[in-house]
């Protein structure tokens, strides 16, 4: 029994619908990446496997393309040469020519054949799809154990402040990974890792060490993967790119005035007065440009500063504040 199509498109990294010169240049990019002859002696193992999958894979679809076409011209033939002829030995006069039609659709509708490899010299070895014996299970086979032998992440998180993050650092971090001995035991390694986080980097953000986690036998080693993790700030959150202030002004002061100041994750002082304007519940201050950073945006592109005011109301009144406030406020618009 054959492989399951479906196998064939996800070895070349195509999908169904695929047109032929397409797979074509998706074979021909592989296998100059996976040539065996390409590799250093520890990695050519792989390299063998999945140099036979890909070209398995390239024939078998070739052989799809061509019988499709062949049924294709084969039907079109059929029903043109049903509506005009007039008895059954018309119809059987015209089968060479459905012969001649389906050739001529096999050969202009099928990709073209795998590029030939050129005669090698007497210490060059010549891959194909057919080495080693067994046939395309075999290849596919060795090519599936060589995709998931690989041993899972080594997943760590590395926390850093809003200060951090937003005008970045350098990061140490210890941690310790199994090893294969040459005797085939595991050990333990301690590992030291620099990261380096850049100006505006978010939660979340992963940073990935290949190969650099744990080893298992007969497996590639796995990777260190680290994730970013945000301290909580004192007086700022982080709302995508832009800073986000909260500052409680009292009811009289939100009425009559007021003034107060703040520093920014830069350590700039920053003071506000607010004499000619009533602060009303919901008012919001921005500063444009005095966020984070953007990661990966234009140089010196920056979110805003916003400043959410919440005005603080008094629990109780006296009846005399209360009869005062009215005839304070009775003409107020």
């Amino acid at each position: 029994m054959g492989n399951p199509p479906e196998l064939y498109y996800e070895v070349l990294n195509i999908t169904k619908d695929t047109p032929p010169q397409e797979i074509r240049a998706a074979y021909r990019c592989l296998v100059r990446q996976w040539h065996p002859d390409k590799h250093p002696p520890e990695s050519k193992p792989e390299a063998e496997a999945r140099f036979k999958a890909i070209t398995q894979a390239y024939e078998a679809l070739l052989d799809q393309q061509e019988n499709r076409a062949v049924l294709r011209a084969c039907n079109d033939d059929a029903r043109r040469s049903c509506a005009s002829a007039d008895d059954g030995a018309a119809a059987m006069a015209r089968a060479p020519e459905m012969e001649k039609a389906a050739a001529r659709a096999r050969t202009s509708a099928a990709p073209p054949p795998p590029p030939r490899t050129p005669p090698a010299r007497e210490s060059q070895k010549v891959y194909s799809s057919t080495d080693i014996g067994g046939g395309g299970r075999r290849a596919f086979a060795e090519f599936s154990s060589y995709v998931v032998r690989k041993a899972p992440p080594l997943e760590r998180k590395v926390e850093c402040t809003l200060e951090e993050l937003c005008a970045g650092c350098k990061k140490e971090v210890r941690y310790t990974r199994d090893v294969v001995t040459k005797n085939g035991l595991i050990a333990k390694e301690e590992v030291t890792q620099t990261i380096r986080v850049r100006p505006g980097w978010k939660k979340g953000t992963k940073v990935t060490f290949e190969g650099m986690g744990n080893e298992r036998p007969g497996c590639l080693p796995g990777d260190a993967v680290y994730t970013v993790s945000a301290r909580r700030h004192r007086a700022f959150k982080r709302q995508g790119d832009d800073l986000v202030l909260k500052a409680e002004v009292p009811l009289v002061s939100a009425l009559t005035g007021w003034s107060f100041s703040f520093r920014l994750l830069g350590g700039e002082k920053v003071s506000w007065s607010f004499r000619d304007e009533v602060i009303g519940p919901g008012y919001e201050k921005v500063v444009r440009g005095e966020g984070m950073p953007v990661a990966g945006g234009r140089r010196g592109a920056r979110g805003d500063l916003r400043v959410k005011f919440d005005v603080v109301f008094p629990r109780s009144l006296t009846d005399e504040q209360r009869r005062g406030l009215v005839e304070i406020l009775r003409g107020c618009a």
